[in-house]
Parts: structure tokens; C-alpha cells; sequence
């Protein structure tokens, strides 16, 4: 099926996160798909380099370095739009693998502040903006951790759990407006950063999350997922779409091929 093309006052679509992994594969899939994308993380040399290679491929992005959790600085970027027709709120992560019993607090707050006060934070910014639009899209890449629980992961699947509330909730509260609000809740996904950053840099245990694995999802997996997700027409909504690989039919029974 053919995808709809972005109206004029549609056009631009804000991706958080968007240095690396899911976020930069969305910013290139909707940037081809006829958006202008914005590009927001901390990483401002990521994104730059990102927004120049989209742009030399013909299509159109800008480049904002942003935190997602000082609200300051995102209610500062929301005055630069009059309108926005896509906010994807991307940006998020995993910190450690601990029990409840012995986590981290600080790397519990961190995965909430991310995960959740980030998203509530851009999402209540560029709201009236996506509603000015006409034709709006709120999209949280959510997780199937926000759908189910496993040992070891308490922080994480506290924050996806948030997310996905924020989302459901979200949907209820602005029905009749002209705002779409799509949750997308990628299994196991395996980009260049995610286990690494989950594992403080320990190659060694990150690498075994795929071992064994023959074809996890990639970034560009959920970001074709997402840009499809985006341009149904105005009427459809994708209220949760949840992906996982062949091989992982749940968080905690993954095949995997010794």
C-alpha cells in the first residue's frame, strides 16, 4: 500500500533521540518520506552529521541539540514552530540489569526521567502545535518491557510501563482533537549502542542479550515500522503495535541457536 504523502501543514516531524540506533533510522525513513525532520539529542555532533547526510541525499533536516529532560530548554525549541505535524518520542534507554533488591535508585530516576518525564516533556510542549497542524501524530516507542515483566529488568520495565500509560492515557484525553497518539513496542532490538549503554561498556555482556540470536530486529526494522505507522491516512490510528523478531516470542523465551 501506498503511503500518504505529508501535507504542508503536516510536514514536520521532531524525533527525540535521534543521535543514533531507532531515532536516526526514523529521521532518515521519514526525511524520505517527504517530512522535515528535526533532529533533537544531547549529541550535537551526532545529529549534525546526520541532518548534512539527509540533506545530501536530498531531503530535508535540522539539527537541535536538546535534552529532553530540562523542560526548560524544550518549552525554549517549542517556540521555534508554529505548527508540527509528527512529534516521535524516541529517546530513552536502559541502565543495569539488577534486582529490585539491589538496583541502582539513581539509575531508576535516570530511566524515568528519560523514558517518561522526557516524553511528557515534549509531548506537552509541541502539543498545541500538533493541534494547530490539523492533522497531528504523537508516536511513543514504547517497549515490550512496557507490556510485560522479567527478572533483572524492575527500572526498565517501571519506566516502559510509564510510557505506555502515558500514551493510553493521552489517547483518551484528546479524543476529538486532530491528533493521532501511536504507541510502537519493539522487542528485542539490536542496534550499536542499547546493551552496551545498558551494561556500563561491558562488551562481553552485551553481546551475549543477541548471542545465539540469528535475526534480531534492527533500528531501521522499527523505524520502517514506525514511518508506516505515521502515514496511514488521517483517520487510521495505530493505537499499539507491538514487533518482536521471529525468534523471541516473549520477553523471557527467546530461540536461540547453539
Amino acid at each position: 500500500m501506498a503511503t500518504a504523502a505529508p501535507s504542508a501543514a503536516s510536514r514536520i516531524a521532531v524525533v527525540t533521540g535521534a543521535s543514533s540506533g531507532i531515532g536516526a533510522a526514523s529521521a532518515r525513513q521519514l526525511a524520505a518520506a517527504g517530512y522535515r525532520v528535526v533532529l533533537t539529542a544531547r549529541r550535537e555532533d551526532r545529529i549534525e552529521a546526520l541532518a548534512e547526510e539527509i540533506t545530501t541525499a536530498g531531503h530535508q533536516a535540522t539539527a537541535y541539540a536538546l535534552d529532553v529532560t530540562d523542560r526548560a530548554a524544550v518549552d525554549e525549541f517549542a517556540t521555534a514552530f508554529k505548527t508540527v505535524g509528527v512529534l516521535v518520542n524516541n529517546a530513552g534507554g536502559a541502565l543495569g540489569a539488577d534486582p529490585v533488591a539491589t538496583g541502582d535508585p539513581a539509575d531508576w530516576r535516570q530511566m524515568y526521567e528519560t523514558n517518561v518525564i522526557g516524553t511528557l516533556n515534549l509531548t506537552q510542549a509541541l502539543l498545541p502545535k500538533l493541534v494547530a497542524s490539523g492533522d497531528g501524530t504523537v508516536v511513543v516507542v514504547s517497549s515490550t518491557a512496557g507490556h510485560g515483566t522479567y527478572e533483572g529488568g524492575g527500572g526498565y520495565v517501571a519506566a516502559k510501563h510509564g510510557a505506555h500509560v502515558l500514551a493510553e492515557t493521552l489517547r483518551l484525553e484528546i479524543v476529538g482533537q486532530p491528533v493521532r497518539v501511536i504507541e510502537i513496542a519493539p522487542g528485542m532490538v539490536k542496534t550499536d549502542e542499547f546493551a552496551l549503554t545498558r551494561f556500563g561498556g561491558d562488551e562481553d555482556r552485551a553481546a551475549k542479550v543477541y548471542e545465539g540470536v540469528a535475526e534480531p530486529l534492527t533500528a531501521d526494522d522499527v523505524a520502517d515500522t514506525i514511518t508506516w505507522a505515521v502515514t496511514r491516512p488521517s483517520h487510521v490510528n495505530v493505537d499499539l503495535l507491538i514487533l518482536r523478531p521471529r525468534a523471541q516470542a516473549s520477553n523471557t523465551k527467546v530461540h536461540r541457536e547453539v
